[in-house]
């Protein structure tokens, strides 16, 4: 974590026969390399519909640094609405929880899709990451479920920050940082299921351990004064803490259980309010 190379430095131009199936090292270089190839019959090519909605608001213009640091939030973002979607439709403990914790899971999970569709309007790409790994026991137990949901939530919002200070452009910054907004309610609210999930399921769960390894107390949920930048200065860090989660020899070597992995589904999302919509760069 302690590599300050520019991202530059970290990807390369892929090679033709690269573009129907992508297999990437164990390396940052290999992710971000990864992020720049586009299958033609990728998973995500399926998105591309919904995406056009955002075709006609004026986008800024976008360097090369720009993208490197798109490509991964689309990543990180197919990440989220497969660990939300996966946690709605599996996992015991949700249909246990009371209905306003259900309908956060819920909402979260179409933020995280237009999130998603909004970077891939502007890269014009979808992820060439459409098949993701978890720790053994993600969707069945529920430590291991908030766990990982927080810990997927601290990168997510550390990455966005990362955009907040290396984008070209006041509008990309600002937008970086009205996404980071909602990873950081979705940390919070994450932490307030902890306290609702049922005794059948493993409940009450009273302390959460998210990215920094350290077991935190849910109460209070929304225990930051300041949000956490994990001391991150590129985007190449930003993803060395989600290869596990996307390229299955990190993910084994995380003892991550890689003979049941997740695909990632794109949809058409229904925001839960039209003032909370995206409406243009400008905000």
């Amino acid at each position: 974590m302690n590599d300050q190379r520019n991202v530059s430095e970290l990807v390369h131009a892929h090679s033709p026969a690269a573009e129907d199936q992508w297999t990437a090292p164990t390396t940052r270089k290999g992710f971000l390399k990864g992020a720049a190839v586009v299958g033609a019959g990728a998973a995500g090519v399926g998105a591309l519909a919904p995406a056009a909605a955002f075709a006609s608001r004026k986008k800024p213009g976008v360097t090369h640094g720009d993208l490197e640091i798109l490509k991964a939030a689309q990543i990180a973002e197919a990440l989220a609405v497969t660990t939300y979607t996966n946690i709605i439709n599996t996992a015991p403990f949700f249909k246990n929880i009371p209905a306003d914790d259900q309908g956060y899971l819920k909402g979260a999970l179409q933020e995280e899709m237009s999130h998603y569709l909004l970077e891939e309007s502007v890269t014009k790409k979808p992820t060439p990451f459409t098949t993701f790994y978890y720790p053994p026991n993600m969707f069945t137990d529920s430590q291991t479920t908030l766990d990982i949901l927080v810990t997927l939530e601290d990168a997510f919002i550390a990455a966005y920050l990362v955009g907040v200070r290396h984008f070209s452009t006041p509008d990309l910054r600002v937008t970086a940082a009205r996404i980071m907004g909602i990873e950081s309610d979705h940390r919070t609210l994450a932490r307030v299921v902890g306290g609702d999930v049922t005794p059948e399921n493993g409940g009450p769960i009273t302390s959460i351990t998210g990215i920094q390894k350290v077991a935190e107390s849910i109460a209070p949920p929304n225990n930051n004064g300041y949000e956490r930048t994990l001391l991150l200065a590129n985007i190449g860090q930003a993803v060395e803490a989600l290869l596990p989660f996307a390229e299955k020899s990190a993910a084994e070597k995380a003892g991550f259980d890689t003979a049941k992995p997740y695909t990632f589904t794109p949809f058409t999302p229904m925001l839960p309010s039209p003032l909370g919509e995206f409406h243009s760069f400008k905000g």
